[in-house]
């Protein structure tokens, strides 16, 4: 069987059409992978519980009867130290969990303001 004479420009410039819109459309069109997709997800879905739990953080702050004492050592510490020193106080460690969280760290250390108090 014979095929005709436009038939190879044709396949070629399917192929070359496909291979411009996956460009154009995973670069400049929005397009994302499914690996890419479930991980943005899980980003959101962390960014999310940490949210939720800034108040049991602030809660667990307000709570605790030293609270005094480690809010002058957090007062005191910068930068990277007072996140660590957050994580030190357990204000920041998530019910059930035995380690604290360092996302939830920053964002209790964000919503406790030490530099207005």
């Amino acid at each position: 069987m014979t095929f005709p004479k436009w038939t190879k420009p044709g396949v070629y410039g399917a192929i070359v059409g496909a291979v411009a819109i996956s460009i154009f459309g995973f670069n400049w069109g929005g397009w994302i992978t499914g690996s890419k997709a479930s991980d943005m997800a899980q980003e959101l879905a962390n960014k999310q519980v940490t949210q939720a739990m800034v108040p049991v953080c602030l809660s667990m702050a307000e709570a605790d009867p030293n609270r005094t004492e480690k809010l002058a050592i957090l007062q005191k510490a910068s930068g990277f130290n007072r996140r660590n020193a957050i994580m030190e106080t357990g204000w920041a460690t998530r019910p059930g969990e035995d380690a604290p969280n360092r996302d939830l760290a920053t964002a209790c250390l964000a919503e406790l303001d030490l530099n207005g108090s």
